[in-house]
């Protein structure tokens, strides 16, 4: 399942994804992940999230973001839930490639794994590749 909370810089979409996690951390039964560029969240979230910067990883477009976790999730039959902290920052901003990319990361994960993003725009400039992801 994959998951977008959307909005511009500003409204909020970090705090969101923070309430997320930790709530996550007291209901899901196996692994979390967080993923982000820099260390802004970092230390907003419980320690038994496994944290990972992406710019450690060198993480720079969506091709790479998608192998990053199809390898995590090789490695690791037992992540439930991977939250992510700004993805344009991440892997650049192109909204097409964005849609892409979570049509086959949707397909990566089915049901077995639950997929948040934070995205910086309003759903009126997003695609509806990208658009069919929004609750």
């Amino acid at each position: 399942m994959i998951q977008l909370i959307t909005g511009k810089k500003g409204s909020g979409k970090t705090k969101i994804l923070i309430d997320k996690i930790n709530s996550a951390v007291k209901d899901t039964n196996g692994c979390l992940v967080c993923i982000e560029k820099g260390e802004t969240i970092r230390r907003s979230i419980s320690y038994k999230v496994r944290w990972c910067d992406a710019e450690q990883f060198t993480i720079d477009s969506f091709d790479s973001f998608y192998g990053f976790v199809a390898g995590m999730l090789a490695g690791n039959y037992d992540i439930k839930e991977i939250f992510v902290d700004g993805i344009f920052k991440i892997a650049g901003a192109d909204f097409d490639e964005f849609g892409i990319m979570l049509a086959k990361l949707d397909k990566l994960t089915k049901d077995d794994v639950a997929v948040v993003f934070t995205v910086s725009a309003d759903n009126s400039e997003l695609p509806s590749s990208v658009t069919a992801f929004v609750d």
